[in-house]
């Protein structure tokens, strides 16, 4: 499965996932640990064990700072 990937603020690329890949794989495909981003589709943020379900997703990273 190909899915479009746009890492906010670094670009995007294409990945190429299995077909019963998750939220959690987009993330690691992107080189960051799920606990470092979050996935949104359509604007939304989805469960990192759901199963990929759309062709376009955002990966957002998080900041942690005080």
């Amino acid at each position: 499965m190909d899915v479009t990937c746009e890492v906010v603020g670094e670009g995007t690329e294409t990945l190429l996932l299995a077909d019963d890949a998750t939220y959690a794989d987009v993330c690691r495909a992107t080189g960051y640990s799920p606990h470092e981003v979050t996935v949104l589709v359509d604007g939304s943020p989805v469960p990192e064990d759901a199963p990929v379900e759309s062709s376009e997703v955002k990966v957002l990273r998080l900041i942690k700072g005080g």
